[in-house]
């Protein structure tokens, strides 16, 4: 719309943002407490098209307030380089479907070593394509980290995530929270 001075009365903005906004409205009572004794470290991958690409470091910092308040600050460890700044997974723009496996593993390599480096348990991801290629790395690399899903944590933290829905989280969070199916 703007390339082309396109008149329109929407404002595009970044999913982060608005659940960064949500929760600070107490929209979304999201809740890091089931994290406090179990002190499970996370790290986030800032995806290439939502920060790098378009709404840079303000979104960057509101997917790090989402995470912090469902995971706990102390939690949290960030990547270096990070935001802006950080590292591309490999595995988006149509790679993740390319057929160059190999060739993308190896472009992952450095996302692989960076996550390696935090020493979190877990990679969270907003993107399909990133989780697709996070969790790829770590089993091709042996990481031994776990990738999961920005909103699973989100669910997670409310109390409502199912148990057909935690496919992706490791044995310690199997069971965190688990919702009590009503007959």
């Amino acid at each position: 719309m703007k390339k082309f001075n396109i008149e329109h009365k929407f404002e595009v903005k970044s999913i982060y943002t608005e659940y960064a906004r949500w929760i600070r409205e107490g929209r979304l009572p999201v809740n890091s407490d089931w994290n406090k004794e179990l002190g499970i470290k996370f790290t986030v991958q800032d995806p290439c098209q939502i920060i790098r690409k378009t709404f840079g470091d303000p979104a960057a910092e509101d997917l790090r307030f989402v995470v912090e308040s469902v995971v706990g600050k102390e939690n949290f460890i960030d990547m270096y380089p990070n935001k802006s700044n950080n590292f591309c997974c490999g595995g988006g723009g149509g790679f993740l479907q390319s057929g160059y496996k190999e060739e993308r593993l190896e472009y992952g390599r450095i996302k692989d070593e960076q996550i390696q480096a935090t020493g979190a348990t877990y990679c969270i991801t907003g993107c399909h394509n990133c989780h697709a290629q996070c969790h790829e790395l770590s089993e091709h690399y042996g990481g031994g980290y776990h990738v999961v899903h920005l909103w699973t944590l989100i669910a997670l933290s409310l109390g409502v995530l199912g148990e057909n829905e935690r496919v992706h989280l490791g044995p310690d969070l199997q069971e965190v929270l688990l919702p009590e199916l009503k007959e």
